[in-house]
């Protein structure tokens, strides 16, 4: 099947790695529907379409309702996170204590990434937004 006009080997890499990273989170194992109250171990990556093709993991979290998608992730020292506001409202992710990490305003829809601290350590953080909204990162 022909690609459309402008389409590159690198794009179609990247959409077919995350048509796997889905299909494999949609297959894996879970004893319940509904939202994960949270997460010890780094969601799955995927690669990105201007890393030149090399494999580089992104940790993922999710807003929606309000609410941090996993609640807890644990990464990598230095690790890219990606957050994807899936609200009709404008948020953040706002490291509590010493600006270790601020995604700026995530606007409805939209999506953002970020580097996770190089120091390991615990960073709970929050929407400023909407302060009621709180998650923790752990770097490890």
């Amino acid at each position: 099947m022909p690609l459309p006009h402008g389409t590159g080997r690198a794009a179609l890499a990247a959409t077919l790695a995350a048509v796997c990273v889905t299909a494999l989170v949609g297959c894996s194992s879970s004893s319940g529907g509904g939202k994960s109250a949270g997460s010890t171990r780094p969601s799955p990556g995927r690669a990105s379409p201007s890393d030149g093709g090399q494999d580089q993991v992104t940790d993922e979290v999710t807003i929606d309702d309000f609410a941090f998608m996993p609640e807890t992730l644990t990464v990598a020292p230095g690790a890219r996170i990606t957050v994807t506001n899936k609200d009709n409202s404008a948020h953040t992710v706002t490291a509590t204590s010493g600006r270790a990490f601020d995604s700026g305003t995530v606007d409805a829809g939209r999506t953002v990434t970020f580097t996770a601290p190089a120091k390991a350590g615990v960073y709970p953080y929050i929407c400023t937004i909407h302060p009621f909204m709180k998650g923790v990162l752990t770097v490890r």
